[in-house]
């Protein structure tokens, strides 16, 4: 017959501080008990929009599935009666040359 172990294990889970750990935030609706998101408030909708336009999603808001249908729904509606861009305003390039880096060379 085999041994049998009789230590316990290390669980990997137990490290303070690593990614995935601690609990998730609570929604922000739904702590302030808000049945809907309303469309007209654009100071609250700008939390759940990147900087970029896009909709943040629900693991980096924090909102429950509920409210993260509204949500995405009310910044949409926002932007169809331009009270949210659809896009920002300022347009970078990723290698920060410009539109095209191509212009100025041409002409030497």
């Amino acid at each position: 017959m085999a041994k049998q172990r009789t230590r316990r294990q290390p669980r990997r889970r137990d490290r303070k501080g690593a990614p995935g750990s601690g609990r998730r935030k609570p929604c922000p609706y739904c702590r302030d008990k808000i049945e809907q998101v309303d469309y007209k408030d654009v100071g609250a909708l700008r939390r759940f929009v990147s900087e970029r336009g896009k909709i943040r999603s629900r693991r980096i808001t924090g909102a429950c599935r509920r409210h993260q249908v509204q949500i995405a729904r009310a910044v949409k509606r926002a932007r169809e009666v331009a009270m949210l861009p659809y896009a920002s305003g300022a347009r970078e390039s990723r290698d920060g040359r410009g539109d095209r880096g191509d212009r100025d060379r041409g002409e030497r």
